[in-house]
């Protein structure tokens, strides 16, 4: 957590170039969950009674940390080394094509939907035999 704070403070860009999709990708869902927890502050401060001063300046602060917080998150060292070897390991998975990923999403649906349907079963025939033994 020291290592964190401290970062927070540092302009730097550690290795900048390297797991850059990764970090992009991370940073920004860490954004929009802060700002998902703004809109959200913002209604309950709005609820509240709060001065429409105070219902938007308190989130537009806690939007601009929480922003820079996301940022240099992506930039703590051990973070950052962990996102670039996650990108790394991406990099070297051989990906499906089109048509074979295609192929097997139709076998898994049609999986779960056959599962579905013997669940339905059981559960009618599970039905009848309780109703039989309990009247």
């Amino acid at each position: 957590m020291a290592a964190y704070l401290q970062e927070l403070f540092n302009f730097g860009l550690y290795k900048r170039t390297q797991g850059r999709y990764a970090r992009q990708v991370t940073m920004y869902a860490l954004m929009v969950l802060v700002a998902c927890g703004v809109w959200s502050l913002r209604g309950w401060l709005e609820g509240q009674g709060a001065s429409a001063g105070m219902a938007i300046a308190t989130p537009l602060a806690v939007l601009a940390l929480g922003f820079w917080a996301s940022f240099r998150l992506v930039h703590l060292p051990q973070f950052a080394d962990f996102l670039i070897s996650v990108e790394a390991e991406m990099n070297k998975v051989a990906w499906p094509s089109q048509g074979k990923l295609i192929r097997a999403s139709v076998v898994v649906i049609l999986v779960i939907f056959l599962l579905a349907a013997l669940l339905f079963a059981y559960d009618l025939i599970w039905k009848s035999v309780f109703g039989a033994l309990l009247g």
